[in-house]
């Protein structure tokens, strides 16, 4: 695919919204975390945050993140950050599609053949439809339509409820509008954390023809519903054969070698069914094929792997130098799919 650039006039409509909500405390806050994990001068580092943001197109949490302080403009070259994946999700996703992926319950009606799970949607007259499909599955997971990181998702026990009008009245009062089945994970991700679905974030592209897998990431919950890092959450990335590359982390600066709970290794996993995987993810691509930048959350069962959820702002998951050993990113793997 040629060369087709992002375009001057987005750049430059970010970075003038960049720098009317700028927060300087929050820079500085972050400066000081890089000073004193890699022993740098903290003004210098400021300094360096602000040039990098406004140059080089680098998020001030990108920069804590990859670990900038230590590394040198070759190697901070090669890392994709969030604006650059900001403005890709704004070049190749079309607007008139966003919404799909905005809307959990639309997602699910699109998508509903790759769940592999049943799903439901609560309104003002099926309480009764609720408290049968409660009770027959045990447990479920609800969910609120819009929602990001994690929030709005909720789990409850059937056996916990003791008034199922009252539960369904709290349904509708709080939004949680759509319900699900509950997934049953791979024992591979169990001997994690048996306690959350843990799942796989894929970010890939479609260029109308093929699907090109960018970065895969696994991520890790701490027994709650969500393994999003606002539950305590964190991931390690995964090369293109399923294996970890190194121990986990977080953006909260903690390093994860063995998971807290279970004790596992981080750098031990393999994701398994890697070429049903990959399989996978080419098929739910080809299903919106106008929104072409997507980060895919799928979940490996013992019978393959189901989808979760797509993100049309992908987001960003990148190597760690500090806690990997490995100072390059995945940048390169972007250009060559995307052609920027």
């Amino acid at each position: 695919m040629p060369p087709q650039g992002l375009g001057l006039a987005p750049r430059l409509r970010y970075l003038a919204g960049r720098a009317r909500r700028i927060d300087v405390g929050s820079v500085l806050d972050r400066a000081k975390e890089a000073s004193a994990l890699h022993g740098k001068w903290t003004p210098a580092i400021v300094v360096d945050m602000l040039w990098q943001a406004g140059l080089r197109n680098v998020g001030f949490q990108d920069y804590i993140d990859y670990d900038f302080a230590i590394l040198n403009r070759a190697e901070r070259a090669t890392y994709m950050t969030h604006p650059v994946s900001n403005q890709l999700s704004q070049k190749y996703d079309d607007p008139a599609f966003r919404h799909i992926f905005q809307d959990k319950v639309e997602f699910d009606r699109v998508f509903s053949e790759h769940l592999h799970r049943e799903w439901m949607v609560v309104d003002d007259d099926n309480a009764d439809d609720v408290r049968a499909f409660a009770e027959r599955l045990g447990t479920i997971v609800t969910k609120e339509p819009v929602g990001q990181a994690g929030t709005g998702v909720h789990r409850y026990h059937a056996a916990d409820i003791e008034d199922w009008d009252a539960f369904h009245r709290g349904l509708l009062t709080r939004g949680e509008l759509l319900i699900e089945e509950v997934i049953l994970q791979h024992s591979a991700l169990a001997a994690v954390c048996p306690g959350t679905v843990n799942t796989t974030r894929i970010t890939a592209f479609f260029d109308g023809e093929k699907t090109h897998i960018l970065a895969i990431a696994q991520k890790f919950g701490r027994g709650a519903v969500s393994d999003q890092m606002t539950f305590g959450g964190f991931y390690t990335m995964l090369d293109d054969e399923g294996r970890a590359i190194g121990p986990g982390y977080d953006s909260h600066g903690h390093v994860h070698v063995t998971h807290p709970d279970s004790g596992f290794v981080i750098d031990q996993f393999q994701l398994p069914m890697m070429q049903e995987v990959r399989a996978f993810v080419d098929r739910v691509a080809r299903v919106v094929p106008q929104v072409q930048y997507v980060g895919w959350d799928i979940v490996v069962t013992p019978e393959g792997p189901v989808l979760v959820e797509g993100n049309w702002g992908a987001g960003v998951y990148e190597n760690k130098p500090s806690v990997t050993g490995i100072r390059t990113g995945h940048k390169a793997r972007y250009r060559a799919a995307i052609g920027f």
